[in-house]
């Protein structure tokens, strides 16, 4: 069977079960509660090993979107020529050296031994709102490209672990468009590159992900944060752009903190006692305002991932739990 055709048997269940009328309440148990964190860019090697002992502390599994950028000393940079820009340009730019590299492709190797997923946030970070399918697909290309060939693009192919290949083709399935920008030239892109699933979406609250062609589409949500509950996106930039306009405040790091934390706090709580809908939270390999986010999160993820119905896992994950849900709600009904 190909995975196109898995593909669609996996979305047209969600979506015929998602359509259709809902069980009793008093029928059918609660779904479990899905946490869903993921990490934009992944490239300081120092937050891989910190994130990964935070997932092996709390029981968690995540996403990591890798920016492929990050693949190439800044020395290499004109290997890469985004669409419409100037060869070797990047946003987010490059690896310091090709020491730094190597050791990130060992860190992206161990999270996939440790069941962590590996996405992809394409390469330079360029808003491709306007990109055409072919644009889309040139950067996708790359991207999955630089990734296949990471170890023998840094000179260490004979380190290349034996399952890296099938690993890259095969289990890189998921997509984040940077500045959660996709455009509507995406979803076909990313249908004809292999992809089962994007995150780039933004949902008033808490939603299920929907089903555009092959592609499960996640958004993140909106959730009420502050001493007013206005709606902030569940996404620690936005947080510090609310709490600090977008620049460093130290000394607020700690009420930072417990600002994040109870937003966290509220958004899982309004699901885990309601329908149960995944709470999805995002991140970035950047430390913003001395670490608040990051200790909020890891204070979560410490009270939350042992509750009862409670799985902490990847997008990866969460696909393959709502479509075996949904499967299994539509042949009770």
């Amino acid at each position: 069977m190909s995975s196109s055709f898995s593909s669609r048997i996996v979305l047209s269940v969600l979506a015929a079960a998602l359509s259709g009328p809902a069980l009793a309440e008093d029928a059918a148990p609660k779904r479990k509660q899905l946490v869903v964190v993921s990490f934009d860019g992944a490239h300081d090697n120092l937050l891989w090993e910190k994130s990964r002992a935070m997932a092996k502390r709390t029981g968690a599994h995540f996403t990591y979107f890798l920016s492929c950028t990050f693949l190439f000393p800044k020395a290499e940079r004109a290997t890469y020529q985004a669409p419409h820009e100037k060869r070797g340009r990047s946003n987010v730019g490059f690896a310091p050296d090709r020491e730094d590299t190597i050791q990130r492709l060992g860190e992206i190797w161990l999270a996939k031994l440790e069941g962590h997923d590996i996405g992809s946030h394409a390469c330079g970070h360029f808003d491709g709102g306007k990109w055409t399918e072919a644009d889309w697909t040139q950067e996708l290309t790359f991207s999955r490209n630089a990734l296949e060939n990471g170890w023998r693009n840094a000179g260490v192919g004979e380190r290349e672990p034996a399952d890296w290949r099938r690993f890259v083709r095969q289990d890189v399935k998921g997509f984040r468009a940077p500045y959660l920008s996709a455009g509507s030239s995406l979803v076909k892109a990313l249908e004809k590159n292999g992809f089962s699933y994007d995150a780039s979406l933004v949902t008033k609250g808490p939603a299920m992900p929907v089903a555009s062609g092959d592609i499960a589409r996640f958004g993140l949500p909106l959730i009420p944060e502050g001493a007013t509950g206005r709606p902030v996106i569940a996404m620690d930039y936005n947080l510090y752009v609310r709490h600090s306009k977008g620049k460093e405040n130290p000394e607020k790091s700690a009420a930072f903190e417990e600002s994040a934390l109870a937003a966290y706090r509220k958004a899982f709580a309004a699901q885990y006692e309601g329908t149960r809908i995944p709470l999805q939270l995002g991140f970035h390999f950047v430390e913003m305002n001395a670490g608040a986010y990051w200790r909020a999160l890891d204070r979560f993820l410490t009270e939350t991932c042992g509750k009862t119905d409670v799985a902490c896992v990847s997008y990866a994950e969460a696909v393959d739990i709502l479509a075996k849900e949904k499967k299994a709600a539509g042949a009770a009904l």
